[in-house]
């Protein structure tokens, strides 16, 4: 009889950019509205998971009534989640109101024998991403403590090219030091991103990388200028099995979004 293998469930979201108010909308898009419905039907289709992972641009105003908002909607849910900060948001009033056992912005979750850590890539005003010389310290103690079989590595901003020229001008600026970090540890298997807006896969010294679609509106691909994609709200499901294995897809809403007003402007 063949053994059943033993895995953890993450469901990923990222980039929810969502308001203060009910009543707004960004590029035409109600962002709430597909933030609960991505959730919907992540929990509709898998029944449950072991950790739900928001990775940056929770707010697109970043104030304690938009936190405030998207915490009320985690937390129907009843499952650990766990926050990382983005370029759009305050990752001080985060850590007021995500500072609980369900809900968090801890830098280390323990799932069976895997690690994940989180990591700060946010750059205060500025869009583009950045590891602070004590970021990629507590990366590398934890990385030298580590007691798990495997690690997954989370954040916001993407730390390889994404291959959209503009968007690249926000890669993180010392990823090459971050992956150097990395190299004498291979029990690193996985980097899971924000911020791009797009699904995207690559390898980097062994290592798995994705960057998952937005909740809200998707960019284009392989664009010199900002350009919207016409692709619904997205998430990703990852399985993380005890040998090491990862299995994981993007789940796309059937519904489109028609009301999604084009510009070249950026938002």
């Amino acid at each position: 009889m063949k053994t059943k293998k033993s895995f953890s469930t993450i469901l990923q979201v990222t980039d929810s950019h969502i308001f203060p108010q009910t009543d707004r909308t960004l590029l035409g898009v109600d962002t709430e509205y597909y933030f609960k419905a991505v959730l919907e039907k992540a929990y509709q289709e898998y029944g449950k998971f072991d950790l739900i992972l928001v990775s940056g641009d929770l707010a697109q105003e970043p104030c304690l009534n938009s936190y405030q908002r998207i915490k009320d909607i985690l937390l129907r849910y009843k499952t650990q989640t766990v926050c990382l900060p983005g370029n759009h948001d305050d990752f001080s009033l985060m850590l007021q109101l995500f500072n609980e056992k369900m809900i968090h912005c801890e830098k280390r979750t323990f799932l069976k024998n895997w690690q994940l850590i989180c990591m700060n890539s946010q750059q205060i005003n500025q869009a583009g991403g950045a590891f602070h010389a004590e970021e990629l310290a507590r990366l590398t103690t934890y990385l030298e403590q580590n007691e798990t079989d495997h690690i997954m590595i989370a954040m916001h901003h993407h730390c390889v090219s994404s291959g959209s020229t503009w968007m690249d001008t926000m890669l993180i600026e010392n990823s090459d030091e971050f992956f150097d970090c990395l190299q004498p540890y291979p029990e690193v298997k996985l980097i899971v991103t924000g911020h791009v807006h797009q699904d995207l896969s690559a390898q980097k010294q062994g290592i798995r990388i994705f960057s998952t679609p937005a909740t809200c509106f998707q960019f284009k691909p392989r664009s010199n200028k900002f350009t919207l994609d016409t692709l619904s709200p997205a998430y990703r499901t990852l399985k993380l099995f005890e040998d090491g294995q990862i299995e994981t897809r993007v789940h796309y809403l059937s519904e489109k979004l028609n009301e999604l007003k084009p510009t070249k402007n950026g938002y």
